[in-house]
């Protein structure tokens, strides 16, 4: 399978990593084998460049990633979320900025979300819609970039499969796999997710990422990674879109990431971690 351009497979993936940052992050200090509750934050990362292949044409990166994770049980979840990040390569230097909000309520099964790609400053692409999960699959009636209905098959939204991954590791479970719809990209397919959690860890980091973390510095962690594939039953020789790594605390909490995109590898380092006020539910 081609690659595609780098520019593009980070657009397609941003809102992504950050849904999945903002739940590891959301997850609040419950008993260990408890349904995790997600918490309101504001968490800023700092994005920068691991490494890249002389094919991937890429010779640096830097950005910023910020986003606001709002709700509760009763009332569903919102994430508003923007990156910003400068691609450098031998000939030119782009900028994409990705602009996400979305909205999602477990318990009616519904996710809506809207989706801005600017490049250099221009909208690229805008993908806005309505996902209402069953047993019978995913129904995703689309606005933008064009009216229409698209069906697919059984998924989980982010919250939901994040919330299963939380219970997993705290029950001692190391890989499975689980398929995903988030709105990214053009919003109409659905994804296969395989799920590695590693042995329990001591605390570690450096002092920045320490100071970032709080209270939370101290505590031990699960080494988890996500490998991403269009295939829905992808074989031991398929290739990822991406895959992600990151730390995952008892708490449910992460203070990083680091996602391969196969050409290069990128990390999204936090930097300022806010709670916020959780609403009660009635």
């Amino acid at each position: 399978m081609p690659r595609r351009r780098a520019g593009a497979q980070v657009q397609g993936s941003f809102m992504r990593v950050s849904l999945i940052a903002t739940l590891l992050l959301a997850a609040s200090q419950t008993p260990a084998l408890s349904t995790p509750q997600l918490a309101p934050h504001r968490a800023v990362y700092d994005l920068s460049l691991i490494d890249a292949s002389d094919r991937s044409g890429i010779s640096g990166v830097s950005g910023r990633m910020v986003y606001e994770f709002n709700g509760s049980p009763c009332d569903g979840y919102t994430v508003s979320f923007r990156s910003v990040t400068q691609f450098q390569t031998s000939e030119n230097n782009k900028l994409i900025d990705q602009q996400v909000a979305t909205y999602e309520n477990p318990r009616e099964d519904l996710f809506t979300f809207v989706t801005k790609s600017f490049v250099d400053e221009k909208l690229d692409k805008e993908v806005k819609g309505t996902a209402h999960g069953s047993a019978d699959g995913v129904e995703v009636e689309l606005q933008k970039p064009d009216e229409g209905t698209v069906r697919l098959s059984q998924a989980l939204f982010p919250a939901e499969h994040m919330i299963d991954l939380l219970e997993r590791a705290r029950k001692g479970q190391h890989f499975y796999e689980t398929s995903i719809f988030d709105g990214t990209e053009g919003a109409d397919k659905v994804l296969t997710t395989t799920v590695v959690i590693g042995s329990r860890k001591e605390a570690s980091g450096d002092d920045e990422e320490r100071k970032a973390a709080g209270s939370l510095a101290d505590q031990a962690y699960w080494p988890v990674s996500i490998a991403y594939y269009d295939d829905p039953q992808p074989d031991t020789d398929a290739t990822p879109i991406y895959r992600i790594g990151f730390k995952l605390y008892d708490s449910g909490i992460s203070r990083g990431f680091d996602t391969d995109y196969g050409d290069f590898r990128l990390k999204g380092k936090l930097v300022n971690l806010e709670m916020l006020d959780a609403p009660v539910c009635k």
